[in-house]
C-alpha cells in the first residue's frame, strides 16, 4: 500500500478517535449553561456537542461529495492523459 493513504487512513481514525475537549459556546451560551448546572439544571450537559454536530455536518456532507466526485472523476482525467 501507498504510505500516503495509509497516513491519511490513520491520520483520520486519530482525529475520530481521540477524545479532546473542544469548547465550541459563545460566552452566552457557556453563561446560561454553567448557571443552569450550578442550579441543578441538565440541559446544558449536551450543549456542547450540539454545537459541535452542527459545525461539523455540513463540512462532513462537504467532504463526502467532494470526495466522491473526485473519486468518480479521476478514471476520466488518466483516459484524456492517456490518448
Amino acid at each position: 500500500m501507498n504510505y500516503k493513504k495509509i497516513a491519511t487512513v490513520l491520520l483520520i481514525f486519530a482525529l475520530i478517535f481521540i477524545g479532546l475537549e473542544v469548547v465550541a459556546q459563545c460566552p452566552m451560551c457557556k453563561a446560561a449553561a454553567e448557571s443552569n448546572m450550578k442550579e441543578g439544571g441538565t440541559s446544558g450537559n449536551g450543549l456542547n456537542r450540539g454545537i459541535l454536530y452542527l459545525f461539523f455536518t455540513p463540512f462532513t456532507l462537504a467532504g463526502v461529495i467532494g470526495s466522491v466526485w473526485w473519486w468518480k472523476n479521476r478514471g476520466i482525467s488518466n483516459t484524456i492523459q492517456g490518448e
